[in-house]
């Protein structure tokens, strides 16, 4: 390794005496005289104590150190936050959990910055901080691996199993008489039994799968379990990398291509992933200066089957997945139909296609992929919405639902404290569509997610027989009618603001619309009467947040036009 392949930073420490203090800095932390010769790696961590999502990244860290290490790099462990989206789900603290992810971002490319260091590894669990990891790979542009935590195993009780978005629903359960207080304890006790992300295809697994998809992970990453013993190597494995990477002068932007963007969007589709994902692939893609909007998820939507029986409106879990082969056979599969760009470029040096030439299928006789003749759906389920209630659009998760069609009475909440205590006292009824507003990217400011809610309406009896829409977004373990994303926002004047009580809404995941049917003089009096209401925070994260975010269909990204 020469000087002419390391950044500025590792460069100018190994030369002049002006540098004489910055290497005893070094020394103070461990350099040595031959490490000062060499690439300097930054491995970012995103290890806490407050979600198991990520508990056991500590040791994670410390194996990617040691593969860099051992390939001729000086690494460096620093920590980033994390959000438990599970813990922060229903109070206030859920406003916290999109923002977070724009802190992650910014906290790796100051610190990588700041110690102008030449690549790095980096390693997330919870929902935002995959995301926020490769938003911050991709400004940075130095070359580097992620790798993902793992899943969590499933919870067991009576044979039967269990995860976290059972635990909401059985709260629901509980509020509705049907169970009593020794199974809602019983579920509690068992549904997360240790270290990994939520179980299901749920926020955190389809954004591992989508950067899978993308190139920017090890193959196989997205779906190896949390407690498995290869994840410790995959990791050692991605320390060696990153070393081989700039070796070979291959940076993120190299492989987050357009075509690799479609091939993560494709991947989401057939998995069945979250709404979430449009808003991360959409941040991700504008820190890589990629051009992505919706119009390109409704274009590959249309011809990408949904083929994985999964949660939270199948059966399975990502364990499930990989036990038969995991994501890397599901893109062989897509691979071999035509569906995937095979020569996309990937963090181990070769294209998407070569990865795959040597992955074995999917096992026989499993039952969590189906075929590509005979799919869940024949398209993807995650479906763009547009009409006068969402002209800049709005995201539908339409897996699981046997109707395509809904329309009711308008039931409209300005915060979620509000629908929560109608739906508790038994005011929502089949045929309503509950309108839950301000809740968006600058309204919350958040835009938090409605598990809480969707999980009760579901433990009420009421999953599909009431529509929900929100300018503010879904769980990934949310099903249902549900209807996120709604952009323009309320706080932003959007015509959701203009909503009333009995206004009746359809919505068509056919023909792609979702209307209310108010007569355009109408709403123009309400637009004139409309007053937009005082921001929730002055100072601090969310007042900063709210004034720079944009909108969801820009991908809620703090830097668009700056």
């Amino acid at each position: 390794m020469t000087n002419k392949d390391l950044r500025i930073r590792s460069k100018v420490i190994s030369e002049g005496v002006n540098r004489v203090p910055n290497r005893s800095m070094l020394r103070a932390v461990g350099f040595t005289d031959e490490d000062f010769k060499k690439p300097m790696i930054g491995v970012a961590s995103t290890w806490t104590e407050v979600t198991p999502c990520n508990v056991h990244i500590d040791e994670l860290a410390r194996e990617a150190k040691a593969g860099a290490a051992e390939n001729g790099g000086a690494p460096m462990i620093f920590n980033t936050i994390t959000v438990a989206d599970g813990i922060a789900m229903g109070h206030e603290g859920m406003f916290y959990s999109l923002p977070s992810r724009e802190i992650i971002a910014d906290s790796i490319e100051t610190v990588m910055n700041g110690e102008r260091l030449d690549g790095i590894v980096a390693i997330g669990g919870c929902d935002k901080t995959t995301p926020g990891c490769v938003m911050a790979m991709a400004r940075l542009n130095v070359p580097g691996v992620y790798v993902y935590g793992g899943t969590i195993q499933p919870g067991k009780l009576n044979e039967e199993d269990l995860d976290i978005v059972s635990s909401f629903e059985a709260v629901g359960q509980y509020q509705e008489g049907l169970i009593d207080d020794e199974r809602l304890y019983d579920v509690e006790c068992h549904a997360c039994p240790g270290a990994g992300a939520c179980g299901g295809m749920y926020t955190a697994n389809t954004m591992a799968s989508a950067v899978e998809a993308l190139g920017m992970s090890i193959p196989g990453s997205s779906s190896t379990p949390a407690i498995a013993d290869y994840k410790q190597q995959e990791c050692r494995q991605a320390g060696e990398m990153v070393i081989d990477l700039l070796e070979k002068e291959i940076y993120p932007r190299d492989i987050m291509t357009k075509k690799a963007f479609e091939n993560a969007i494709t991947v989401v589709m057939a998995l069945g992933g979250s709404t979430n994902a449009f808003l991360h692939l959409l941040a991700m893609s504008h820190s890589a200066g990629v051009e992505l909007d919706l119009e390109d998820f409704e274009r590959i939507r249309l011809k990408v089957p949904h083929i994985a029986d999964m949660k939270p409106s199948g059966k399975y879990v990502m364990q499930d997945l990989y036990e038969v082969g995991g994501v890397p056979a599901v893109m062989k599969m897509l691979l071999e139909q035509g569906l995937l760009h095979g020569d996309c470029l990937t963090v181990t040096g070769n294209t998407i296609a070569e990865n795959l030439a040597n992955v074995p299928s999917l096992k026989e006789g499993q039952k969590i992929i189906r075929s590509l003749d005979d799919p869940l759906k024949k398209t993807g389920p995650l479906v763009v919405l547009r009409g006068n209630l969402a002209p800049e659009g709005a995201v539908a998760k339409m897996s699981g639902q046997k109707i395509s069609r809904f329309e009711g009475p308008a039931r409209v909440f300005d915060s979620e404290e509000e629908a929560t205590t109608a739906i508790m006292e038994n005011r929502i009824k089949a045929g309503d569509v509950v309108v839950l507003r301000y809740l968006g990217p600058k309204g919350g400011p958040g835009m938090p997610e409605m598990l809480s809610i969707t999980a009760m309406i579901v433990g009420k009896g009421l999953g599909g027989k009431v529509a929900l829409i929100t300018d503010g977004r879904f769980s990934g373990g949310s099903h249902g009618f549900v209807i996120g994303h709604v952009s323009p926002e309320a706080h932003t004047g959007g015509p959701i603001a203009l909503l009333q009580n009995e206004d009746i809404i359809s919505i068509d995941s056919e023909t792609q619309e979702i209307n209310f049917n108010v007569k355009k003089e109408e709403l123009k009096s309400r637009a004139e009467k409309w007053i937009r209401p005082a921001s929730k925070h002055k100072t601090g994260t969310l007042a900063k947040y709210a004034h720079l975010v944009s909108s969801a269909s820009k991908g809620a990204v703090t830097d668009l036009d700056l």
